[in-house]
């Protein structure tokens, strides 16, 4: 199977790695931890590639990528990857202004914690019928849970008793949830990428013994089972996208295989990028916690490891 990125990919990745090395370094990120709305410069330049939710996994995944890598904060997984796919599934009137970027959105999936509620115009909630039912964000209480992330916020919110309910074939659910875990996982991929780049340079500036740290071989295993572990995941997470965008038959347990994947990266990744460090990485600091924030969050988000394994398994085990 080929893995290389078209042409077109390739030129996506390239000018979203130009705009976010502009417009999204950690001094943004510090910032968010004080102003909520310290995003929005951000956005608007992000709002511009919100109808990627409409093309391809694989043009989306490796947009997200890039996004990961700099733990980029607003509201554009929420708007694009959650909101606008169940949009357009019920055929709702918005769904053009979500993918134009003038509206934003998110979901509640089945009363899970709901991501950058309190940014955002609109709520959509699924239910596990499935249903969808739609409403305004000022409509809604809106309670915040604190999390270790500092590039995203997370709330529980409680829906509309009147508003009215969209039906969703159950087929298209499974795929949107299959293509929202093939799209977290790629995010989780490109932030462990970031922790593996920050671990790689310190490692050639760290001087310890007249010599760096990174020329020494243990330090060099590290590294080096880190940077294969980054790959596999990021095989996995282009796998599954291809699957979701194919329809295949294998695209379930893909895109599960895909986001266990990507969480035992982030974990390996970061305890090791920490050991690397000798302990400064957690420091508020560094800039590597910022990182290490947003990894530890999203391996849990839409499913820990083994989550994933026991659905890979009810997959096998059922057909």
């Amino acid at each position: 199977m080929d893995f290389r990125l078209t042409e077109e990919q390739a030129l996506l990745r390239d000018t979203t790695r130009r705009l976010l090395h502009d417009q999204c370094q950690p001094t943004l990120m510090r910032a968010h931890l004080e102003n909520r709305r310290a995003y929005i410069p951000l956005w608007e330049h992000l709002r511009d590639f919100v109808a990627l939710g409409d093309g391809p996994c694989t043009d989306l995944c490796v947009f997200l990528d890039e996004l990961g890598y700099v733990a980029a904060p607003g509201p554009f997984v929420a708007t694009a990857v959650l909101a606008l796919p169940t949009l357009r599934a019920i055929g709702h009137p918005s769904a053009d202004a979500v993918a134009e970027g003038t509206l934003t959105a998110t979901c509640c999936i089945d009363g899970a914690l709901v991501v950058d509620a309190d940014i955002v115009d609109l709520v959509a909630f699924i239910g596990p019928s499935p249903e969808v039912t739609v409403v305004r964000s000022d409509e809604i209480a809106i309670a915040m849970v604190e999390s270790v992330d500092s590039s995203r916020r997370y709330a529980q919110c409680a829906t509309v008793p009147d508003a009215a309910t969209h039906d969703v074939d159950p087929l298209c659910a499974a795929a949107y949830r299959d293509r929202v875990i093939a799209c977290t996982a790629a995010d989780l991929v490109g932030t462990s990428r970031r922790m593996f780049d920050v671990a790689l340079a310190y490692a050639k500036e760290r001087v310890q013994f007249d010599k760096p740290i990174g020329s020494f071989q243990a330090i060099q295993h590290k590294l080096a089972d880190m940077a294969l572990a980054v790959e596999r995941a990021t095989a996995a997470v282009h796998y599954a996208a291809m699957t979701v965008d194919a329809a295949a038959p294998d695209r379930t347990i893909a895109c599960h295989s895909a986001k266990a994947a990507a969480n035992v990266t982030a974990q390996h990744v970061l305890k090791d990028a920490i050991q690397i460090h000798g302990g400064v990485g957690y420091t508020l600091e560094h800039d590597l916690q910022l990182f290490l924030r947003r990894a530890t969050m999203s391996a849990t988000q839409f499913g820990t490891t083994t989550f994933h394994y026991d659905k890979i398994a009810e997959v096998l085990f059922t057909e």
